[in-house]
């Protein structure tokens, strides 16, 4: 998915999130217990990960894109000094024409 060119074409329902999530289990059966966001200055941590998976943004159905350059734009599996986690390399930015609520997305 590309950025929108209006910030009010980026609202998923949650069917759509559903989809997208649950396309992600099965490619991978790592479940992780703690999930960081990689922004500008932060892709070197997902380097650090045991066990990599790695998936594209762009490879992940209705997941947005990241367009700022030097953001790797991946979500990476594995294990961080034994914790499974998830990071985010790039996030999604207002100013990429994303809507306020995929941006600011919040994962409790």
């Amino acid at each position: 998915m590309e950025a929108a060119s209006s910030s009010s074409q980026c609202s998923y329902s949650y069917e759509e999130y559903k989809k997208t999530a649950d396309w992600l289990m099965t490619q991978t059966e790592k479940r992780p217990k703690v999930a960081i966001i990689c922004g500008s200055g932060l892709g070197g941590l997902a380097e650090l990960l045991d066990d990599k998976i790695i998936f594209p943004y762009k490879d992940i159905p209705r997941f947005p894109t990241s367009t700022v350059q030097g953001h790797a734009g991946q979500l990476v599996f594995g294990k961080l000094q034994g914790c499974e986690c998830i990071c985010m390399q790039g996030r999604f930015h207002f100013y990429e024409g994303y809507n306020i609520h995929t941006v600011n997305c919040k994962m409790y």
